[in-house]
């Protein structure tokens, strides 16, 4: 266990030390001159030059990377260049937005996903296995963006039931906040759950074919006990991979809900630097981005060995 542990967090910082360069040097690629975006098109070759060199911005790469690193590794992502308010500040006031919308999203996919699974997998061939299966095809398949647009158009537009657009913090108003998220969150959780659908029917009905099983139930054992006692367990394992790669992908901002909903979160922040070529925003929030992933990888990974005891820490299962 604990030389899992440490193989794990070791690597954990490698791929992130990755990670930042990786984004540190295609930021810095990029066209667009921070120090131009700061000053204006009025300023002087003499002011911009200055600046360039209070910025570091002259020094070799290597050396702008080992000090923003630095700065990073302390907590100090630098200013916004749009409104010179601290980058940290900028990135963690996203952050309860889209865990907000991530939360929201997870649960209603799981009310959707394991009822309509274990139900499909255990009523093979009828007609709510059919309608399960068409669930899960026409989920995958809607675009994010058509499905949003759709459901503004029904419950906001139509039918009025909840507003179109916009955010308001739990804190100050939880149900007008729940009624902000409802539809961005029904447009991602709609989504995972066809994707968790799918892959709970074909791992239950796998499992429900095991031996064990067919044991289970020559031992006079009724479904109900069988399915959740026995295959359930086996059958989660793809399920919660699936699950954890869906939510580190939540918590890196779902960019398109965000935008057609308006939700001020981190993928929509990510989407707003770029266009206004705030480079130590866009570097931040991706690196909180691979920091969520990996964290998400790392606690999926110790969730394995919690379901299924045959899975060891140790690196192979016994």
């Amino acid at each position: 266990m604990l030389s899992f542990l440490v193989r794990r967090i070791g690597m954990m910082f490698f791929i992130l030390f990755l990670v930042s360069v990786i984004v540190f040097a295609i930021v810095n690629v990029l066209p667009g001159d921070p120090a131009l975006l700061i000053l204006g098109d009025e300023a002087t070759p003499e002011m911009l030059e200055s600046l360039r060199d209070d910025m570091g911005l002259n020094d070799p790469i290597y050396i702008q990377y080992f000090d923003w690193l630095v700065a990073a590794v302390q907590g100090d992502f630098g200013t916004s260049l749009r409104d010179s308010t601290p980058v940290m500040e900028v990135v963690l006031s996203t952050l309860p937005v889209t865990l907000q919308l991530t939360v929201m999203s997870f649960a209603i996919a799981i009310i959707i996903a394991i009822p309509a699974g274990i139900i499909s997998a255990t009523r093979r061939g009828t007609v709510w296995d059919y309608t399960s299966t068409v669930f899960s095809i026409s989920g995958v398949s809607l675009p994010p963006f058509w499905l949003g647009i759709l459901l503004i158009y029904l419950f906001s537009v139509t039918l009025g039931w909840f507003p179109p657009s916009g955010y308001v913090s739990p804190f100050d108003n939880l149900g007008q906040s729940l009624m902000l998220m409802i539809l961005p969150a029904i447009t991602i959780g709609i989504r995972l759950s066809a994707e968790l659908t799918r892959m709970l029917r074909s791992t239950l009905l796998e499992v429900l074919e095991s031996d064990y099983i067919r044991t289970a139930y020559s031992k006079g054992l009724l479904e109900r006990p069988v399915v959740f006692g026995h295959a359930m367990k086996n059958a989660l394992i793809p399920v919660i991979t699936i699950s954890g790669l869906q939510l580190a992908t939540f918590l890196g901002g779902a960019v398109i809900t965000e935008t057609i909903f308006g939700v001020p979160g981190l993928g929509q922040l990510v989407v707003n630097s770029i266009m206004t070529r705030d480079f130590p925003v866009v570097q931040a929030s991706i690196l909180f981005m691979a920091v969520a992933v990996v964290l998400i990888n790392f606690l999926v990974d110790i969730l394995y060995s919690v379901i299924d005891p045959r899975i060891k820490l140790s690196g192979g299962a016994k």
